[in-house]
């Protein structure tokens, strides 16, 4: 009897270590579940929405191709509503239903309120916010999407220096850890290409009033302005800023690379230059194979939507992408082994190619950076970035 009861507890054990296993390596059969972590509403709901449509366009590809490791993906979408700790709690909803992977907030504040946990789950993050602090120390399990703040500037200042510009002004949301990032990555670099930033204005993501910037931009002696920014401010600024009489170049970034801020700027916006991802001008490239990767997002994405994908569709949609690459090179939906499958990974994606590795969890270099203008109501690749970006 008693070697009976061994022998069955034996095969129970076996038996449940099998099936841990099989769950914990993503080979049961099941569906293989991925959380998507997207601002839906609040602030910062004209990115999320972007973002919800492209990583849903993503993943009904790859499901049609038949999914990963011959799984179906079943995507779990949260609201973090603009509000960083709701992002948090999120993700610990997320934790709870046994997810794979996590696709992260695009609102930087969100993303940096939620990294600890990841660090304590160690479950991989796929992040859709460029704050440079998200890999600046690297974080195991964290992976941004968008080139970091960081590497904007140093776009935005290798065009600058290519125009003869010494004296730059900037103007930026201290609210924004984007913001913040991408003007503290300005003021570093400046010196590199030999510019000196001759005024430094902020603002709050709440402000709808920039005389007194644009008063001191304007006596500062600068030759451009750069405008670090997310969501509603923005188009005021432009509004505003075509009025002033101010008379210099202005520069937005990434988060203006969208029809969000296009449309309601209007006229305003017509000549002003927008850095954006490659993705938003692809247009501008020769056949090749980084062409074909915007297609893939661009084709279908006008045909569901009626306008061309915004920079934040092109960040979700490569999330999943190169999250579903990593999962593949893993041949597993182990989070452990789906972090070794990105330390390692490159792919050409509608943002460019990547190339993580295990010191290096931003992936994107500058030279998948366009520098455009507006013209007609449409991002029109300047000559120098068609010069720049790589076919």
């Amino acid at each position: 009897m008693k070697l009976l009861l061994s022998s069955l507890a034996a095969l129970l054990l076996v038996t449940t270590a099998a099936c841990g296993d099989g769950g914990k390596d993503g080979n049961d059969g099941g569906s293989l579940k991925i959380g998507a972590i997207l601002s839906l509403t609040g602030n910062y709901a004209p990115l999320g929405s972007e973002d919800k449509k492209a990583v849903e366009l993503a993943v009904q590809q790859i499901n049609s191709a038949g999914g990963l490791l011959g799984r179906q993906i079943e995507l779990l979408v949260r609201d973090d509503k603009s509000q960083p700790e709701q992002s948090v709690l999120s993700f610990n909803e997320l934790k709870g239903s046994d997810v794979a992977a996590v696709i992260g907030s695009p609102f930087s504040n969100s993303a940096l309120a939620t990294i600890p946990q990841v660090d304590r789950a160690k479950i991989p993050y796929v992040s859709l916010t460029p704050a440079d602090e998200q890999v600046n120390p690297i974080h195991p399990d964290v992976f941004v999407v968008p080139a970091t703040s960081a590497t904007y500037a140093d776009r935005i200042l290798q065009y600058y220096q290519a125009q003869g510009y010494t004296k730059i002004a900037v103007a930026h949301d201290s609210r924004s850890s984007y913001a913040n990032a991408g003007t503290s990555g300005m003021k570093s670099k400046a010196s590199q290409y030999g510019v000196t930033l001759v005024a430094d204005e902020e603002f709050q993501t709440t402000t709808t009033e920039f005389s007194a910037v644009l008063n001191h931009v304007k006596a500062s002696g600068a030759q451009a302005l750069t405008v670090w920014s997310t969501g509603a401010p923005a188009v005021a600024f432009a509004k505003q800023y075509a009025t002033a009489g101010v008379g210099l170049p202005l520069m937005f970034t990434g988060s203006q690379a969208s029809s969000l801020w296009l449309k309601p700027a209007g006229p305003a916006a017509e000549g002003v230059f927008v850095a954006s991802s490659i993705a938003v001008v692809g247009d501008a490239l020769p056949a090749g194979p980084q062409k074909t990767a915007i297609e893939e997002l661009s084709k279908p994405f006008q045909a569901a939507h009626g306008y061309p994908p915004p920079q934040f569709a092109a960040d979700g949609y490569t999330g999943v992408k190169l999250l579903a690459a990593a999962v593949t090179k893993a041949n597993s939906a182990d989070p452990a082994k789906i972090r070794a499958g990105f330390e390692g990974l490159t792919l050409v994606t509608p943002n460019g190619r990547y190339a993580y590795t295990a010191t290096d969890h931003a992936g994107l270099t500058a030279d998948y950076i366009s520098i455009n203008v507006v013209k007609g109501g449409q991002f029109v690749a300047t000559d120098w970035a068609k010069q720049k970006l790589p076919a």
